[in-house]
């Protein structure tokens, strides 16, 4: 039992009630914390740090806030608030007021916001930016022989256009007899881009190209 809050009495009581908890009922800050708030004379002090510590926490939710707290604004059974004034006593709008209101409504409305701010944080998190994942590949195309012209056969290849695809630096590399071999390097978007498509297609150039093969692949 929870006494006048207006007496050190009550505030007393009250640390010992709120010690192990952080609102007054349930999980979540409710009209029953406001309902307390209220009776309070002054603030707690530091002879009672629980006390202290819930009225300041309910004391800086903001007002816009406040009005959505869930449940009635009525302490829970066991406390006694002391008369309430006449203006808090009459209801603004007879609307107001609940008379066949129950514990099972409030746990109702409680869980209604918490799947709310559960489904917010959920949405927020969905809107992350999902990791691309790509590879960076060197690839060898070698000519029919020494008489291929490796700047046309670059330029073919470069040729080849996809989303998710970007070639980077090349180099001729000597294979012996005269001949040298093409080695380009590309960054690909494994989800859009197949390597082995991408051989076929430049082995598709075959007034240039012999043959494609991967000289590294690793990922990025």
């Amino acid at each position: 039992m929870v006494s006048d809050l207006k007496s050190e009495k009550g505030v007393k009581e009250f640390d010992t009630y709120i010690a192990d908890k952080s609102y007054v009922e349930g999980y979540l800050a409710s009209q029953g914390d406001l309902a307390v708030l209220e009776a309070f004379s002054k603030a707690p002090t530091d002879s009672t740090p629980h006390a202290k510590r819930w009225y300041n926490h309910i004391k800086s939710i903001p007002e816009a806030e406040k009005k959505k707290l869930p449940g009635q604004k009525k302490a829970p059974a066991g406390f006694n608030l002391g008369a309430p004034s006449a203006q808090a006593a009459a209801p603004a709008d007879d609307d107001d007021v609940d008379l066949f209101g129950s514990e099972d409504e409030e746990d109702e409305e409680a869980a209604k916001v918490r799947e709310e701010r559960l489904k917010a944080y959920a949405d927020k998190k969905s809107k992350k930016p999902a990791l691309i994942a790509k590879s960076s590949i060197v690839l060898d195309v070698k000519p029919w022989d020494d008489e291929t012209d490796m700047k046309e056969m670059e330029k073919h290849v470069r040729t080849l256009v996809k989303d998710g695809l970007v070639w980077g630096a090349s180099k001729l590399v000597p294979v012996g007899y005269g001949i040298h071999k093409l080695q380009i390097m590309c960054i690909v978007e494994d989800d859009k881009v197949s390597v082995d498509e991408l051989t076929e297609e430049i082995q598709a150039f075959e007034d240039f190209v012999q043959s494609v093969d991967i000289a590294a692949f690793n990922k990025i």
